[in-house]
């Protein structure tokens, strides 16, 4: 990175107002060094290679420029972004979506596989002037001529290498020969294998070569856990947490001004001593509101990256990621307002099922493995609820006195005749009311809501399993992770498959986000996925017959694992079964066999 470039300010790169705005709101200060490097020649009409890792800043780094080069009064597609997987594409369009708040009439639209291609027909037919797709997409609308590159300005292929590894590559080059001659390209890639240097060559016009090393941050003074967001809401999540985890201050970080105030308030709904701080707050407010943090008068300060910069109290125990956050660097500052002055300290992570990518980012950026959090149980919350109360209640009968109390109660037991016992446990019950112990009607969750199916398929399985193959099964199966379970695919090494492929396939062809992957094992003949519990009937049956390495994956359950999709599949075909046995009924037994067949056919066709 140039000298020029390290002191560089965003309001010197050129960018519009409208989009110079949005920057100020979010909180960038200063660009990245991918953004640094980049947005000026991107602004002059430049091809670039930019090789960095996710995490960068490397969407802003493309986004920012080519925004500002965009002409509203055009509806046709003026920058196409190809990404390698939905996730990715939704969240670079969403990046878009908030980089051009403040440009009226802007319109970006995410086209993938696993989407209603009548809901993407509707939306190109409105027009939009950013399309953001999975390769497979773009080719089947490019092929059928309902998406037009004729007014294509820019072309973005974004992981350039993520869709050389999952077999896209020749799909982009493709892609890349339907585009006008006079266009411009940037290209980001973490590496830069041989074929993705031969798209270079073949594709860019004399580009700038942009390369980031990512810092690294180590920050051994703090524990780092993450929580995967699942069912639970996350203000719950976060109340159990603060139930659980001692404390003594804690910064929790959310993207917007609004959130920061929303957040606080819940808070405070709960019984929590907690403030907000953001950007639009005088400085007078701020250096009360941080001198109360300082003092112990407050908690919880909720607050936004911009309004956290150079905050420095000691007592900060705790850091929580409330949203994640846009990059690795802004996570680092984040955290370092915890574990000050060699101090220990605790950072937890809010991931989205499609934010584990940035997640992995983090990791790479601060050289640590960032453990799970298994949130606590309400169980655990109601325990430790009652932990508090037996403590104060020591507390008073050593420190505080009592007589005045102990003739109060002496009075009520001779007028009402009650034991002692009864009025205690109703002096427990008014205490807690506002914060139970128990709770009387606890959610119910998907894992207890199935429980009986699961038992029931699983006996079903050991049963109706051959006995060599539930064993070989059972060999290798492993415990997956809470809210997942153990699949079975047959493909594996001798196939020359990788997880990759495997990821690929299932994230593209089948429309589940890559995120819901977990753990994949590889073995000669067969590979393992752990995928989502409750996985419904319909995304099952179209795993069944993804291809991975020109084989069909044939998915199935590892025994000892538990699906909801396949109970939902049975009742499907209880369905059908009952459908035909009222045809025989009514019309006999070669009339029925006549109408299954015909049924079978059909089905065969739709396929």
């Amino acid at each position: 990175m140039s000298s020029e470039s390290k002191n560089l300010q965003f309001s010197e790169l050129g960018l519009t107002s409208e989009i110079e705005k949005v920057i100020r709101e979010i909180g960038y200060e200063t660009p990245s060094p991918i953004q640094a490097e980049s947005i000026p020649p991107l602004l002059a009409g430049r091809d670039i290679v930019g090789q960095a890792q996710t995490g960068t800043g490397k969407t802003a780094a493309f986004a920012l420029p080519l925004l500002s080069k965009i002409k509203l009064s055009k509806k046709q597609p003026q920058i196409l972004v190809l990404a390698p997987t939905r996730e990715l594409a939704i969240q670079v369009a969403e990046a878009f979506q908030v980089y051009a708040r403040y440009m009226k009439g802007f319109q970006v639209l995410p086209i993938y596989g696993g989407q209603s291609m009548g809901i993407q027909l509707k939306q190109l037919k409105r027009g939009a002037h950013v399309i953001v797709g999975t390769p497979g997409r773009v080719m089947d609308h490019l092929r059928r001529k309902t998406l037009n590159l004729s007014q294509l300005a820019a072309l973005v292929l974004d992981e350039a290498d993520e869709m050389l590894n999952m077999g896209f590559i020749e799909d982009v080059e493709w892609i890349l020969g339907q585009a006008p001659e006079e266009r411009q390209i940037a290209l980001f890639s973490a590496t830069m294998p041989s074929a993705i240097k031969k798209i270079t060559r073949n594709y860019l016009n004399d580009p700038v070569e942009v390369k980031i090393k990512t810092k690294t941050a180590t920050v051994d003074t703090i524990t780092q856990r993450y929580w995967q967001v699942t069912g639970t809401n996350k203000l719950d999540a976060l109340t159990r947490i603060l139930e659980v985890d001692p404390f003594d201050a804690i910064i929790i970080f959310v993207r917007t001004k609004n959130a920061t105030v929303e957040l606080s308030e819940k808070l405070e709904a709960r019984g929590y001593s907690s403030s907000a701080i953001n950007g639009d707050m005088n400085q007078q407010l701020r250096e009360k509101t941080i001198a109360r943090l300082k003092s112990g008068s407050l908690d919880l300060l909720v607050a936004t990256d911009v309004a956290a910069r150079g905050l420095d109290v000691g007592r900060v125990s705790h850091v929580i990621n409330y949203d994640v956050p846009y990059d690795t660097e802004a996570y680092v500052h984040r955290i370092g307002r915890t574990g000050r002055a060699g101090k220990k300290g605790q950072a937890i992570l809010f991931v989205a099922p499609r934010e584990t990518r940035m997640l992995r980012a983090i990791e790479r950026a601060t050289k640590q493995k960032i453990e799970p959090l298994k949130l606590p149980t309400r169980e655990q919350v109601a325990g430790h609820r009652i932990n508090q109360f037996k403590n104060k209640i020591s507390q008073i009968l050593e420190n505080e006195k009592l007589e005045s109390f102990q003739k109060i109660l002496e009075s009520y037991q001779q007028e009402c005749n009650v034991e002692f016992f009864d009025i205690a446990s109703a002096l427990a019950f008014m205490v807690q009311s506002e914060r139970p112990f128990v709770d009387l009607k606890p959610k119910r969750t998907l894992l207890e809501n199935n429980k009986k199916a699961k038992t029931k398929i699983k006996n079903d399985q050991d049963s109706s399993q051959p006995r060599r193959k539930s064993q070989l099964r059972e060999e290798h199966s492993t415990h997956a992770e809470e809210g997942m379970v153990t699949y079975r695919i047959d493909v594996g090494r001798a196939h020359g498959v990788s997880p990759g492929n495997i990821v690929g396939a299932i994230a593209n062809e089948a429309g589940l986000d890559s995120e819901h992957i977990g753990r994949i094992k590889l073995y000669d003949d067969y590979s393992t996925v752990d995928l989502p519990e409750g996985m419904p009937a319909d995304i099952f049956q179209q795993l069944k017959k993804t291809r991975v390495c020109d084989r069909r994956i044939d998915l199935s359950l590892m025994t000892g694992s538990s699906d909801y999709a396949n109970k939902n599949d049975s009742n499907r075909k209880k369905k059908h079964s009952t459908k035909v046995k009222r045809v025989r009924v009514a019309s006999g037994v070669k009339t029925d066999k006549k109408i299954k067949k015909k049924s079978n056919s059909s089905k065969e066709n739709k396929k």
